[in-house]
């Protein structure tokens, strides 16, 4: 539901592949793709328990993530722990964290929160 929202506002139809547009050197090289902006959306990838501490640092820098945790979901204690660490990081900023698909967590800066009732 989100990525439809967010797709039909980019103007992206269903028919285009993401990888069509946008590809994984474009996605880590935003600078050389956007003028400097005041803060990101990032996409992350749950790896180890060591990008807890990425992912606590995007926040802190006011960023946005979208947290894969399927490298991580093989493991359900280790992606328990991570959750659960990124959760009370979360609460201590004043942020907030949602998941909104099976794969994928959102995480927000301190105060910018996300609206999770459907209309």
């Amino acid at each position: 539901m989100v990525f439809k929202g967010l797709s039909k506002a980019l103007g992206l139809s269903r028919d285009m592949d993401v990888n069509e547009f946008m590809s994984a050197a474009e996605a880590e090289d935003v600078d050389a793709m956007h003028d400097a902006a005041d803060f990101y959306v990032k996409p992350i990838s749950l790896q180890t328990e060591a990008d807890v501490k990425i992912v606590e640092e995007e926040l802190a820098n006011k960023n946005i993530v979208l947290l894969n945790i399927t490298p991580i979901a093989r493991n359900p204690q280790k992606l328990k722990d991570a959750i659960n660490a990124l959760r009370q990081n979360v609460i201590k900023i004043n942020g907030d964290i949602a998941r909104i698909s099976d794969n994928t967590i959102l995480l927000t800066p301190g105060k910018v929160k996300i609206v999770k009732k459907k209309r």
